[in-house]
């Protein structure tokens, strides 16, 4: 699957009328636990390896260019096997003997309380991360890279029928959690021009 999503942060109002008619989903607390070596040979390609509740996921970036990003596009391997697989790497060890031999170790853990919505096609996720930070991710899940383009496009319609302002960058959890607690991995990928 490709994840197309654009975070915001919203005003009490822009919330209640974002989940105003929509499905509630349900709500669940989990922590994610994000992985790199000391080179951050991961993250200074705006690739992302992570562990959320003990169960291993892959972000890899679908967009084009960096500089011109609207929203964030990601493939998501989410099985040890493709992760291996994706590494070219040896398909009978385990993902965690792979993790230890290229020495891929924690570098940020992060607790989300997250309430989750559905509304028209879009997935609409509110996170309340445990270090402070508070953002609303609108997503749109594809099967094509061809739909990129428009389903970014039709989230920035979709928050615009909401009065939300789409022209703001907003970071990522992650990412905030680096600029507050690890300025220098946090520089090393403003400078690459990973993130904003």
């Amino acid at each position: 699957m490709i994840e197309v999503e654009k975070k915001f942060i919203l005003t009490n109002e822009q919330e209640k009328a974002l989940i105003d008619g929509a499905e509630f989903l349900g709500g669940k607390k989990f922590t994610d636990i994000y992985y790199d070596d000391s080179n951050y040979s991961l993250t200074s390609k705006d690739i992302w390896l992570r562990s959320r509740d003990n169960r291993f996921e892959l972000k890899i970036p679908m967009n084009v260019c960096i500089e011109d990003r609207v929203s964030d596009q990601y493939k998501e391997i989410e099985n040890d096997k493709d992760i291996l697989n994706y590494f070219k790497a040896n398909i009978d060890g385990s993902l965690a003997d792979f993790l230890v031999k290229n020495e891929f170790n924690p570098f940020c853990a992060i607790t989300t309380t997250r309430r989750k919505y559905k509304k028209s096609k879009f997935n609409i996720d509110l996170d309340f991360m445990d270090f402070g930070y508070t953002i609303t991710e609108i997503e749109y899940m594809t099967n094509k890279e061809l739909e990129m383009e428009e389903a970014t496009r039709s989230i920035i319609e979709f928050a615009k029928r909401h009065n939300i302002n789409s022209d703001t960058v907003v970071r990522g959890k992650v990412v905030e959690y680096l600029r507050i607690n690890n300025p220098n991995h946090f520089q090393k990928l403003l400078r690459l021009g990973i993130i904003v």
